[in-house]
């Protein structure tokens, strides 16, 4: 078969943002063994309010890529901090 090069490899985590802080172990282990680059934080569409990204983002030193919204490509957009952040106060 055919051989991938590395460099066009690149990881992604993908976090559901309803599991809350016991998301951060699962992150740290998988980061960790497979060299994660981003993460994509799925259903902020519900009542979760994302608060892992922080430690992901600040222990884990992965950055948040993209988020999702709800069940189609559409709802799927690329991560805005600002507007993040202000969301939480809503």
């Amino acid at each position: 078969g055919k051989v991938v090069p590395e460099e066009s490899i690149f990881p992604i985590l993908t976090i559901d943002a309803t599991l809350g802080q016991n998301t951060f172990s699962q992150a740290k282990e998988f980061s960790s063994a497979l060299g994660c680059k981003g993460v994509f934080l799925s259903k902020l569409d519900g009542t979760a309010k994302g608060g892992i990204i922080f430690p992901i983002v600040m222990d884990l030193n992965l950055p948040i890529l993209w988020v999702g919204t709800g069940e189609k490509a559409v709802d799927c957009n690329v991560f805005d901090a600002k507007t993040f952040i202000e969301a939480m106060f809503v």
